[in-house]
């Protein structure tokens, strides 16, 4: 059996920026942060910054009130970004088949917040008097859930559970699901809610997070010698994926076709990413081989570059052992945008998958910002260093890589 094709055809996201495709891609490719002091008690936190989406969002227009208060903020920007994807592809729902869309929206950690909230409500009133709705909010499959509840979307709803590879995993999944034709239409992506106190906290005493006292739109640098650690970041990204041939019919508009998922495990170690970068290296060529691309049609990529001294350079020498460095392939751009938007966990694959999408549809890369001296330790590649670039992108590639070891890859081409 043939695979059916898969194009992309909406997309969706709130971001440290606020609400909307145009808000995060205008920011990305002009190198503004979203990263500021976070609304934490910070005497009482090493970290005093992340990436927080700004409490003033208006969410009224797609939540009702009273029903978001028994909501976990990963699900309201799991909603958010879902119906603005759908609103962007042109769907009409009530004319299309809904057991045949799907919907797979992860999040890495649930509803961190809802959890350590009815904690401490119990530990102050009894086991029993935390909220009724806790169950349901701090589940890690309920962004999926809700989704497909609002919608009435009937075709398989799943969350999948990688880490800082989640979002990625969603949408490589999704474009199965409708390859293998139990769906034709799939709503894809993650979000994430994981800045609080037991968030920040515990990253911090993992020590991934950066102490830096620089100005927070400073702090998050990949491949600068001066990196030290990433910015925890929240938020969510959805993108609607649609068989080709099904979108071509209803006239819809296409962004771009996913030809390529690469999908490894370093089996390593638990937080560590292999330095030899061999699961990275097998998840990069699975994605090649599927699409049947060489290295050498591969424009740009999405780097993961959360900002850590391992992650990068372990990443960025395997790209280099793939694809050659710049002295010998002046044809590859890679950036990391997290230097923009920091780490947005579960929703950082998915957010990433958007900034190359747009890539392609505008033909400017967004730089990494903050890389004032690069680390002799990473390898010698195109970082786009603090200024956006012009150039035709045909096809690119993004990264994704979570704690556990779990990789994913995602490929995307012009139509």
């Amino acid at each position: 059996m043939s695979k059916r094709r898969v194009v992309v055809t909406g997309m969706g996201c709130v971001t440290p920026y606020g609400i909307g495709v145009d808000l995060f891609w205008e920011n990305l490719k002009n190198g503004k942060s979203g990263i500021k002091e976070h609304n934490l008690d910070k005497e009482k936190h090493l970290v005093k910054i992340a990436g927080q989406v700004p409490a003033d969002i208006d969410v009224s227009s797609y939540i009702d009130p009273k029903e978001a208060k028994r909501l976990d903020k990963s699900i309201i920007y799991a909603l958010i970004a879902a119906e603005d994807a759908i609103k962007d592809s042109g769907l009409n729902l009530e004319e299309e088949d809904k057991t045949r869309i799907g919907t797979y929206v992860s999040t890495a950690a649930g509803g961190l917040i809802v959890v350590t909230t009815g904690y401490r409500e119990m530990m102050q009133r009894g086991f029993h008097k935390c909220s009724p709705f806790t169950v349901p909010m701090m589940i890690a499959n309920m962004a999926s859930g809700k989704v497909s509840i609002k919608f009435g979307l009937r075709g398989p709803s799943k969350a999948i559970l990688t880490a800082c590879a989640t979002g990625a995993h969603s949408i490589g999944d999704a474009f199965r699901t409708i390859q293998y034709e139990d769906a034709d239409i799939m709503v894809a992506g993650g979000a994430e809610s994981s800045v609080c106190d037991f968030g920040i906290g515990a990253f911090t005493s993992a020590r991934t997070l950066s102490k830096s006292t620089r100005a927070p739109e400073e702090v998050s640098r990949p491949y600068d010698v001066d990196r030290d650690g990433f910015v925890l970041s929240e938020g969510g990204a959805v993108i609607i994926l649609e068989e080709r041939e099904h979108a071509i019919k209803r006239g819809a508009k296409i962004y771009a076709e996913i030809t390529g998922y690469g999908q490894s495990s370093d089996a390593y170690d638990m937080v560590a990413p292999d330095p030899d970068g061999n699961g990275v290296e097998l998840a990069i060529k699975n994605c090649l081989q599927e699409a049947n691309k060489k290295p050498e049609d591969i424009d740009y990529i999405n780097m993961h570059g959360t900002s850590t001294h391992l992650g990068d350079i372990a990443e960025s020498k395997t790209v280099a052992r793939v694809f050659g460095d710049k002295n010998k392939n002046k044809h590859l751009s890679v950036s990391s945008t997290k230097s923009m938007t920091g780490h947005m966990l579960g929703a950082t694959g998915s957010a990433e998958a958007i900034a190359a999408i747009k890539t392609i549809n505008e033909g400017i890369i967004p730089p990494t910002i903050n890389l004032i001296n690069q680390d002799p330790e990473v390898a010698d590649l195109d970082y786009v260093p603090n200024k956006a670039k012009e150039k035709d992108v045909k096809i690119a590639m993004s990264n994704s890589f979570g704690f556990g070891g779990h990789n994913a890859v995602l490929l995307f081409e012009k139509v």
